[in-house]
């Protein structure tokens, strides 16, 4: 079957509502036999393979919900083999029981849905279930309101679980929906943006707090409308900063964590339109080419098996560069962007001709800690963070810490920090005290986020320290490292790593003034300003990148003495200019 969905123009309600089944038909025969778990796969993730099995049937359920609430006819076949699912999957005495859960346990993620399920679709989803699953349901969801989870966005699962129950006038905890709540506004930083665990700031933010903040307020409204007013206030104020992260293709920026998600970029668009949350900025036509114009970019990627399941990564299946919490049904977290499914035809968003947001070339995002760049054509979007940080992700320096992330270069993770092929050090400088094993930026001493440049003092030794100032002029941008050692450094400077290509399909250059790859689809260049010795494009390890498996990295290297040091470079990634812009260095 392999990619379903990729001649599905994406442009009206019946395209996106065919584009969920598509994405859901390649599973029901791969469903068990009491149809309550899904084996999508033999990859291992942190959790039990009876627990992946139970997340994998869990996630499609974010577009069925949505098409039940919304009257979708073509989901009614599914939906009887995933009912059927529920009805077996809650019953303690049927072999496919989901199981009592523990503290911390990846099940209590996957009830969220379940609570949005009798929340919009309470008469389809609940109440269409005999009276018998209608209380194994209930007793298995309420499992929640007993157990200690991470104080993070997971608070917001326990929080629809109970929304739910109100819903369907189940009884419900009160007392740990307020503190739960509490919890959430202990993560809001104004401005409408959220921070996540340990102080992290990526995509949950918008696919995960204001998500579940939104489907909140839509729901409640009525029931609790200061605190849903207070959602859809803070969605609105974020809208146009995020619509800044997404290409005029609406490729959008691949930072963080959890990136195998991959159409779960759009969510927030969905559930702002499900809310209502319409501003001048942000319009129903911004939200619905946002949206769509994302998935369209996806569906023309090879995401999927030849059976059409969506893989573990994120340009192609790549398992390299997952987190230990990505299982074989994790990907389909991505069908939150379905949520808009919930609205009629009629509604205004379906109504809406898609039109591009207008955005400014630069802007800089305090709370993201970043400066975001667009090129006057709008075909490229690049992100200069600094003092982000992560832990107790795979590849965390990766995902939060390069120099600039891109729509089109993607950035890439690495192998070994040893070998600057194994490293794959792109858009990183990459300090080495034996020229064998090196270290890039992993953790700001100090950071500044100015109008324009981002500035970060950082230790990759004992002994050793880097005063990073980055700044953005269009299509380049200038890299300025002051540094301070008390041992000689081997030091690498890595500029975008682009698709490598068949054989004479690319031009390098590799000078002591630049080194740099030209090929049909883009240039990626880093120029030496001051400090730097020789140029060399590296070809790193295959699958290091999050778009392309096979890549190039132009990067210029020296060899730093004892003492102080200035390592200056300007570094070109473009998908639009070719040798023309090469050949014109901003300063």
């Amino acid at each position: 079957m392999g990619n379903c969905v990729k001649h599905n123009p994406l442009r009206t309600r019946a395209d996106v509502e065919r584009a969920a089944i598509q994405l859901i038909e390649p599973l029901v025969p791969l469903l068990s036999e009491g149809r309550a778990r899904l084996n999508l796969g033999d990859t291992g993730a942190v959790y039990h393979e009876d627990i992946a099995e139970m997340e994998a049937f869990a996630r499609p359920l974010w577009a069925i919900v949505p098409m039940l609430a919304g009257g979708c006819e073509g989901v009614l076949p599914i939906w009887q083999e995933w009912k059927t699912g529920i009805i077996n999957g809650v019953d303690p005495n049927h072999p496919e029981y989901w199981g009592e859960v523990e503290d911390y346990d990846q099940r209590l993620v996957e009830m969220a849905v379940f609570g949005m399920g009798m929340a919009l679709a309470p008469q389809e989803f609940f109440f269409s279930l005999p009276q018998e699953a209608q209380r194994n349901l209930y007793r298995w969801l309420e499992q929640i309101n007993h157990h200690d989870m991470p104080k993070n966005n997971w608070t917001f699962f326990r929080v629809l679980v109970n929304m739910g129950f109100i819903v369907c006038g189940l009884p419900h905890d009160e007392a740990r929906m307020q503190k739960d709540f509490a919890m959430i506004e202990e993560h809001d930083e104004g401005d409408g943006w959220y921070f996540d665990y340990f102080n992290q700031r990526e995509y949950y933010t918008m696919w995960a707090f204001h998500f579940y903040g939104l489907v909140y307020a839509k729901v409640m409204r009525e029931r609790d409308p200061a605190r849903s007013a207070a959602y859809i206030a803070r969605a609105k104020l974020m809208a146009p900063d995020f619509a800044c992260w997404f290409d005029s293709s609406c490729e959008a920026l691949p930072y963080g964590r959890s990136l195998t998600y991959r159409f779960a970029q759009g969510a927030f668009y969905a559930a702002q339109a499900l809310a209502e949350a319409e501003t001048e900025a942000v319009d129903y036509g911004v939200m619905k080419h946002l949206l769509l114009g994302n998935m369209r970019s996806w569906f023309a990627k090879p995401i999927f098996t030849r059976d059409g399941v969506l893989t573990i990564g994120y340009g192609y299946p790549n398992l390299h560069m997952a987190e230990g919490y990505n299982a074989p049904g994790s990907p389909y977290w991505a069908m939150k962007a379905f949520a808009v499914l919930a609205l009629p035809q009629e509604h205004p968003f379906w109504q809406a001709e898609e039109k591009p947001h207008v955005t400014p070339l630069l802007t800089r995002q305090i709370h993201m800690r970043m400066l975001v760049q667009r090129s006057e054509d709008g075909s490229h979007v690049m992100a200069y963070p600094a003092g982000n940080r992560a832990r107790e992700h795979s590849h965390d320096e990766a995902k939060y810490e390069k120099f600039v992330y891109s729509t089109r270069f993607g950035f890439s993770v690495c192998k070994a920090q040893k070998l600057l092929k194994d490293g794959a050090f792109d858009n990183m400088l990459a300090l080495s005290e034996d020229g064998l094993t090196y270290h890039p930026r992993y953790g700001c001493e100090e950071y500044e986020v100015r109008e324009d440049c981002v500035v970060s003092v950082w230790r990759p030794f004992a002994g050793v320290k880097v005063t990073t100032t980055i700044t953005p002029k269009g299509e380049w941008h200038i890299r300025e490292h002051e540094i301070e050692t008390d041992r000689e450094l081997h030091a690498a400077e890595g500029g975008f790593a682009i698709a490598r290509g068949r054989n004479g399909e690319t031009e390098t250059i590799e000078t002591a003034e630049c080194a740099a790859v030209i090929a049909p689809w883009g240039v990626s260049a880093v120029r030496n300003l001051a400090g730097y010795e020789s140029g060399v494009v590296v070809i790193p390890e295959p699958n290091t990148n999050l778009m392309t498996p096979r890549t190039l990295l132009p990067t210029m290297t020296a060899v730093l003495a004892p003492g102080r040091h200035l390592l200056r470079s300007a570094v070109l990634g473009t998908v639009t200019g070719g040798r023309a812009l090469l050949e014109h260095t901003e300063e």
